[in-house]
């Protein structure tokens, strides 16, 4: 699984990058179709590629000096060569300018439950759960 392991870094690491630039569409196509994001932070769950579009959409636009730093990565449980299950620290960064210098703020520090499949060939997070620590 080593090499599904190095894809699905990857594909964590352009996620991030996507939502704290703004891609939101493409931060949404590392979700399959019908995926879903939990999160304590929002009300209810987020379901399908045009929510999560807007989602990330609304999150950049309120949180432009965010970043998503994603580590501690571990295939937690695998199902099969098309399915598994993925563990993740997920760290909250913000950047300000303050008296000239940059400051930096970690936010919040959660653990990210990941369900990812292999969706046409590529891996794909069908459900993602986040959960405070």
């Amino acid at each position: 699984m080593t090499g599904s392991l190095l894809e699905i870094l990857n594909l964590l690491g352009k996620q991030s990058h996507a939502i704290d630039s703004g891609a939101a569409q493409q931060w949404a196509e590392t979700f399959t179709p019908h995926g879903v994001f939990r999160s304590p932070t929002y009300a209810e769950p987020v379901r399908g590629r045009e929510a999560l579009t807007a989602f990330a959409t609304a999150f950049a636009k309120n949180n432009p000096r965010t970043h998503h730093v994603v580590t501690n990565v571990c295939i937690d449980r695998e199902i099969s060569p098309d399915e598994c299950r993925v563990k993740s620290n997920l760290l909250i960064v913000t950047t300000t300018q303050q008296h000239g210098s940059e400051r930096v703020a970690i936010n919040r520090i959660t653990t990210v439950d990941d369900h990812f499949i292999r969706h046409e060939g590529v891996w794909r997070i069908a459900e993602r759960i986040i959960t405070r620590d």
